[in-house]
């Protein structure tokens, strides 16, 4: 793969987890207003109207997976579940706390492929679930009060570690724009109920905060894409904790959120957890060069 190819793809996948906390932070500021249950739905109804359009250009009317359709309805009913907990977090708690907390959900999915997708435990993947657990007991801080915004996060963690699971047993063929046609639909179905009984009409001088919510989150989505079209997920995927540094950026400048160091400190360790498992896989994939 050319350098120039995986740099570029290095600068879309570090922008792109650097606006995700745009998305949180826009989201927090409208629930002191909107419910984080409207903003949700909200979220993949402007989405619809970004990836829609394209989806069809590049598909005609063929906007959906051709197959695994259920696996595919599965993993959007888990990720939209998971992005609902977190926006109730977020309206509750700190973005760095709510996202520290949210990061537990790759560490849980290792667990979750040992018991039911039957891989191979080693002790990398127990340091990792370790690391991982300690790190999620020290942000939780149980021998204090129990902030139910945190278990709401820690919720949303769990769902995003059910959707990855879901993830790797759905098909791997499928066309990444029409999986987000697919998720950005089907996502808009599943919460239209909660949106109806929470239903209020924006404001106008808040309508292009709502877009923003959609677009932020369309152009993320896509950025991504064509990161992983452009370099190594074992090179990408450490920039995904980007977003905890986004996250403590946005929570300061606009909410005046400072991280505790028990936050800071069970993030790491969180964060160090993942990077246990990604040495892993870096180093899988190098034997396979090798050969």
């Amino acid at each position: 793969m050319p350098r120039s190819s995986e740099l570029r793809g290095i600068i879309l996948m570090a922008i792109a987890m650097l606006g995700v906390p745009m998305v949180d932070g826009i989201a927090k500021y409208l629930s002191a207003q909107y419910s984080p249950l409207f903003i949700g739905w909200a979220r993949y109804a402007v989405a619809c109207l970004v990836v829609i359009p394209m989806a069809y250009r590049a598909h005609g009317m063929q906007l959906f997976p051709d197959t695994q359709r259920f696996a595919h309805l599965v993993r959007t009913a888990f990720l939209v579940t998971a992005m609902t907990l977190y926006f109730l977090a977020i309206a509750r708690i700190p973005i760095s706390l709510a996202v520290s907390a949210y990061f537990v959900g790759p560490v849980v999915a290792v667990a979750l492929s040992v018991l039911f997708l039957k891989e191979a435990m080693s002790w990398r993947k127990g340091l990792s679930l370790a690391l991982g657990f300690v790190g999620s007991l020290v942000v939780l801080q149980p021998s204090g009060d129990i902030e139910i915004g945190l278990i709401m996060a820690f919720g949303a963690g769990l769902f995003f570690a059910l959707y990855l699971i879901a993830t790797r047993q759905a098909s791997q063929n499928s066309d990444p724009i029409k999986t987000l046609a697919f998720q950005c639909v089907i996502g808009t179905v599943l919460l239209s109920p909660q949106a109806a009984f929470t239903f209020e009409i924006p404001q106008l001088d808040v309508l292009w905060l709502f877009a923003g919510l959609g677009v932020i989150s369309a152009i993320g989505h896509l950025m991504t894409i064509l990161a992983f079209r452009l370099a190594d997920a074992s090179t990408l995927s450490p920039l995904v904790y980007l977003e905890l540094v986004g996250s403590a950026i946005i929570g300061f400048m606009i909410f005046s959120e400072i991280p505790t160091l028990t936050t800071v400190a069970g993030a790491a360790l969180i964060i160090i957890s993942g990077l246990v498992l990604l040495r892993r896989s870096a180093t899988k994939k190098t034997r396979g060069h090798r050969k």
